[in-house]
């Protein structure tokens, strides 16, 4: 999910974990877009596990960096955000990789970035496209890669949209094996809530100006 320190969302902190509790989530990963600052914030308020997470736009298309403990700047090759996401102990996680369309990004799914990614997102509540899960599940699988969801939630409602249930785990390693006896579930999410992200990202580009 993301929080208020993303640019296209405007959730705060402090509505987050009340959420949580209240529909029975017990850790969550706050990605923001090129930010931990809300993650690493929220950790040290919530009763619960928060992954410290960044979605990291590549040239190529975007990555998610999981147990980070070091902000990754944006436009960096997407081998250097792999390498800086790995030598914090994070791992690489491809979020919606058939989310923007049909076809497949060549470059960001070729079997060289496959072949250092450790999960791969297959189902996102934000993603419209029907083809969408099967594709990614397909990926997932002749990789050879654990299987993540996530609700992609910028705004408290579409927190818990799409979960995973899974063993306790501690550490990346031991999330990873424990990802691998999870089960997804998930809904998707309206449409129409992308619009509450683009104008969270113009009304926080105009009042940088």
């Amino acid at each position: 999910m993301h929080t208020c320190y993303s640019v296209d969302c405007g959730t705060p902190l402090d509505k987050i974990v009340p959420h949580c509790l209240q529909i029975g989530i017990n850790c969550i990963a706050i990605a923001d877009h090129h930010s931990i600052t809300g993650a690493l914030k929220l950790k040290e308020i919530a009763p619960f596990h928060v992954i410290v997470a960044e979605e990291i736009m590549t040239p190529i298309g975007e990555l998610m960096g999981l147990f980070l403990t070091q902000e990754i700047p944006r436009g960096l090759s997407a081998q250097e955000t792999i390498a800086r996401i790995k030598s914090q102990g994070g791992l690489v996680n491809i979020p919606h990789p058939f989310g923007h369309s049909f076809r497949e990004n060549k470059k960001l799914l070729s079997q060289e970035i496959l072949s250092q990614v450790d999960l791969i997102e297959v189902f996102n509540s934000r993603i419209p496209f029907p083809n969408a899960f099967p594709k990614a599940s397909k990926l997932a699988s002749e990789y050879r890669l654990p299987a993540s969801a996530g609700s992609d939630a910028h705004t408290i409602r579409e927190i818990g949209r799409a979960y995973v249930e899974m063993p306790e785990f501690n550490g990346p390693e031991d999330f990873l094996n424990c990802l691998t006896r999870g089960k997804i579930f998930g809904q998707k999410s309206s449409p129409l809530l992308h619009f509450v992200s683009l104008w969270w990202k113009t009304r926080k580009r105009l009042l940088s100006w």
